[in-house]
């Protein structure tokens, strides 16, 4: 009996819509917005981590013997597959407004008004609003690549496991009517830094005090406060990890758990402004 109340109550959260009014996006087309936004979708939003290099989604064969980030096939979970973002068949970029990239960026709705299935709008939903319209601006000139993936759905055992972990359901932790946050001034300080640093708290959680990494529960991603695992690292050593994925003591980091290959592509200013936001941060 109680399953079924779980199930019953996990359906309706899965299945709720949302009519929520969001802040038009101002989207650019000059060629100096268009090349933030790649920048921003390549090195800082890290997008391809689930969405692929091509940011046509995952290539389901090659799913079946190495893990695709943000992918599942179970039936009893349910079918979670990143979207196609570009125009061809298959892809959103054919079909999605301005209006529909900020309330699936920012608040994690589709266009059926329901919430998508483990997408970080939570962080994204932070994303400056020049930022945010330099991204739409970006992922609107990205070349059609056909990959039809068909449409992500929760099984029994995903909708029950959506009850107590919010992060599958992004609309449902968010507060859609807050106001938006003023844009950081962009810079080498630890305000900037913890701007950019905020996708790396889906992994390594709020304060970055350490978490389990999303949709691998077996791995925990370390607390990165100066009372954690870089606690006696030097800013050189820290810039040196990211641009190499070799920590100060020799270890390689996985890709697919830690994405140093994406933030590489980072600047020195931005990597500098990171590192001084984690040195700001309370021991953890």
């Amino acid at each position: 009996m109680l399953l079924v109340v779980v199930f019953f109550v996990a359906s309706r959260k899965v299945d709720r819509t949302y009519d929520v009014q969001i802040a038009s996006a101002t989207v650019p087309t000059d060629a100096a917005s268009i090349a933030r936004g790649k920048h921003y979708v390549e090195a800082i939003g890290v997008c391809q981590v689930c969405h692929g290099q091509d940011l046509a989604g995952p290539v389901v064969d090659d799913c079946k013997d190495e893990p695709c980030t943000g992918f599942s096939n179970d039936p009893i979970f349910g079918k979670l597959k990143p979207n196609n973002l570009t125009s061809g068949l298959g892809g959103i970029g054919s079909v999605f407004t301005d209006a529909n990239y900020v309330r699936a960026i920012q608040h994690g709705i589709g266009r059926d008004n329901k919430s998508l299935l483990v997408m970080p709008s939570e962080q994204y939903n932070r994303i400056s609003d020049e930022d945010l319209g330099a991204l739409i601006a970006y992922l609107k000139t990205v070349g059609p690549v056909d990959n039809e993936l068909g449409e992500s759905n929760l099984g029994p055992l995903g909708r029950v496991i959506a009850v107590i972990a919010g992060g599958l359901l992004p609309a449902s932790q968010i507060e859609h009517s807050a106001a938006r946050a003023p844009s950081p001034i962009v810079g080498v300080s630890a305000e900037y830094g913890g701007y950019l640093a905020e996708i790396c708290t889906v992994c390594h959680g709020d304060q970055l005090s350490g978490s389990k990494v999303p949709g691998n529960e077996r791995v925990d991603a370390p607390n990165i406060t100066p009372a954690g695992a870089l606690g006696d690292w030097t800013k050189s050593q820290f810039i040196n990890t990211i641009r190499s994925g070799i920590t100060p003591q020799g270890d390689l980091l996985d890709p697919r758990c830690m994405p140093w290959n994406r933030f590489t592509l980072m600047t020195e200013d931005e990597l500098d402004a990171i590192w001084l936001y984690i040195q700001s941060l309370p021991a953890g």
